[in-house]
């Protein structure tokens, strides 16, 4: 088939599953509610089913009373025993894959149940919807007369009791129908390579002289893999190479820090940034307008949504509420209840809604990743934000950072310490610092309460890191690439201490 008819048929298949899109967009409560019916139904007869009465659950009240909130420790036996070999525990059609979590740098993994229904109607339909709203929003797109570049995860699928666990990503990449591997690059055999930087060299002479007209991956992984093929091929910027370069679909971390290395490295007015917000539990949002910063909530991937407003969480005064009842502009703890046998689970994401009609969000941080030791409430929306304009003032590029307490001893007061990686470092950084604190405080009233006159806070204390800190740092821990991320705020002071120690 000519590639231009190609490209012809598929985007008019993409622009018919809008349709359905409109469909939650205009019913979302609606939709909702006859999803957890659904899924209630579906698991009566499971183990879980029977234990909290899942064929007396008439309503959401009865749901919220009947089953409790729960975090992986509460449910790691559960999955453990699936992962044995044993089924119908909390889902009826049998769990074969789990996604081995990697979004953090602790050692302990997280072992999340992937079913043939998550796969087919999440991880897979969000791949379409996220093509769909592209198209939608670019008619003129040639999108499929070249090929996506995805960068996915670095570990290889290991065979367990005949289950299987991975990397999400690789294990979407292994279940992908024939037709969907032409269509990418590198092949499957080179995205599913476990050396990070074996890899790498390989995506680099895989890619080079194909005809690349979209990326997908992780924006500071992806980063390092752009800046090996300029390297590689002596180029300036990335339209040198891959002319017909159009879109970038991105997620797993905030795309504000980098923002300005990828404009140099695509210096086009017209290229296209869509955001994506998918975990190994499941996709939650896709990004449904050009130039825009807010996430579509998507309402008909079999998972049903709670939330915790963070004002309350973990307090004795703590109350779940359905999306129905969220407001705009306040802090969430996400719940989700989904097709592969999650129930009320705490996923450890926070959100803040931008708007109602329709559901759109932005992700503001986790639950365990802030600074609160002092009352501040600081969270990694706050420090992005921050950092994004104390860039812009003092000419700087950041490349990675995290911060932690410094706590009180004796009649010191405490503060907040930070260790930041420049791309490019600032003119004065007693201006950056004072930029920073500045933009904080304008941001964050509990913040700026504590700095008010020193009181309970001194000036942020910052120390310049050492170039590639970080990476080595991940390449100590083995979680080099995929969706290791860096944890940017910490009530502790473990991984600002080993920063420090690796700095010197």
């Amino acid at each position: 088939m000519p590639i231009p008819l190609f490209n012809s048929i598929v985007s008019w298949l993409l622009k018919k599953r809008y349709h359905q899109i409109e469909l939650f967009l205009k019913y979302p409560n609606e939709v909702q509610e006859e999803l957890l019916h659904q899924l209630i139904n579906t698991a009566q007869g499971t183990e879980i089913g029977k234990r909290y009465g899942f064929s007396d659950i008439k309503n959401y009240n009865d749901f919220s009373q009947q089953i409790p909130v729960v975090t992986y420790e509460d449910i790691e036996g559960m999955i453990e025993r699936t992962r044995q070999g044993e089924q119908n525990v909390f889902w009826p059609s049998p769990i074969k894959w789990f996604a081995k979590s990697s979004g953090t740098t602790n050692a302990k993994s997280k072992f999340i149940p992937v079913s043939e229904e998550s796969l087919n109607d999440c991880h897979f339909k969000a791949g379409k919807d996220m093509l769909s709203l592209y198209f939608n929003n670019n008619e003129d797109s040639k999108l499929f007369t070249g090929k996506s570049l995805r960068l996915g995860g670095s570990k290889e699928l290991y065979e367990d009791n005949n289950t299987y666990f991975g990397d999400l990503s690789a294990i979407i990449i292994d279940n992908l129908p024939f037709w969907a591997e032409l269509s990418s690059t590198p092949s499957n055999k080179v995205s599913l390579m476990g050396e990070w930087e074996t890899k790498m060299k390989a995506i680099v002479n895989e890619t080079i002289n194909e005809n690349v007209t979209s990326l997908a991956g992780v924006p500071s992984w992806m980063l390092v893999l752009l800046n090996k093929v300029l390297d590689e091929t002596g180029k300036d910027h990335l339209l040198e190479i891959w002319q017909n370069l159009e879109v970038y679909f991105h997620g797993g971390v905030s795309f504000d820090p980098y923002r300005e290395q990828y404009k140099k490295l695509l210096p086009k007015d017209s290229f296209k940034y869509y955001e994506i917000y998918n975990a190994s539990e499941g996709f939650f949002g896709i990004q449904d307008r050009n130039d825009s910063d807010e996430l579509l909530l998507m309402l008909d991937y079999g998972i049903f949504y709670e939330f915790i407003p963070m004002d309350t969480y973990n307090t004795p005064s703590q109350k779940v509420i359905p999306l129905s009842e969220v407001e705009v502009n306040k802090n969430y703890a996400v719940i989700i209840t989904t097709n592969a046998g999650l129930w009320r689970y705490k996923i450890g994401d926070t959100v803040r809604f931008t708007s109602v009609d329709p559901y759109r969000i932005k992700v503001s941080g986790r639950t365990k990743h802030h600074i609160n030791v002092f009352g501040e409430e600081l969270i990694i929306e706050n420090t992005e934000q921050a950092l994004k304009k104390a860039c812009l003032a003092t000419n700087a590029e950041v490349i990675d950072y995290t911060a932690a307490p410094v706590f009180m001893t004796g009649k010191e007061k405490g503060a907040h310490e930070w260790i930041v990686e420049f791309n490019k470092a600032p003119r004065s950084i007693d201006e950056f610092v004072a930029s920073l604190d500045n933009e904080l405080k304008s941001l964050n009233s509990d913040y700026e309460a504590k700095r008010y006159n020193n009181m309970t806070l001194n000036p942020p204390k910052i120390h310049m890191a050492r170039k590639n800190l970080f990476y080595d740092w991940l390449k100590m821990k083995d979680k080099l690439g995929g969706q290791h991320k860096v944890p940017r705020l910490s009530n502790t002071r473990d991984y600002l201490e080993e920063l420090l120690n690796l700095n010197r």
